[in-house]
């Protein structure tokens, strides 16, 4: 017989839940000590961390709030300033045989959420009160 998927074994799947919710923690704590100095009014949110099972690399998923595209860029470029520095306080703080790896990449829903309920104002506005029943 041969072996089942990790996605068959909920033993796996809910390890690999917890090790990313406690690296997304440890991540957002991080961010909130050493936000990125230049930027003002400007929020940044970890949404989500996706480790790799073997734990040697991990994607982590940024939104930034109350910024156009410069500020993103400024927030990238800090993150990925900061990197080596988290990955070694990681690896002090949660004792894994091994530290992913880290990298972050835009998360760009919330701000296609954000455009899909301005487009529904907008029409909601633009609607003919006279012509609904």
């Amino acid at each position: 017989m041969g072996r089942k998927p990790d996605r068959d074994r909920p033993g796996k799947v809910d390890r690999m839940l917890r090790v990313n919710e406690l690296v997304k923690r440890e991540l957002a704590g991080l961010l909130e000590r050493y936000p990125v100095p230049e930027l003002s009014g400007v929020l940044v949110s970890v949404t989500e961390v996706d480790c790799s099972v073997d734990l040697r690399t991990a994607a982590v998923y940024v939104s930034v709030y109350g910024g156009k595209a410069p500020a993103r860029d400024a927030v990238m470029k800090h993150l990925a300033k900061m990197r080596p520095e988290w990955q070694r306080r990681l690896a002090a703080t949660l004792g894994f045989k091994h530290t992913p790896v880290l990298s972050f990449e835009l998360d760009g829903r919330q701000a296609a959420g954000d455009r899909v309920l301005e487009l529904l104002r907008e029409m909601e506005s633009s609607a003919d009160p006279e012509g609904e029943k």
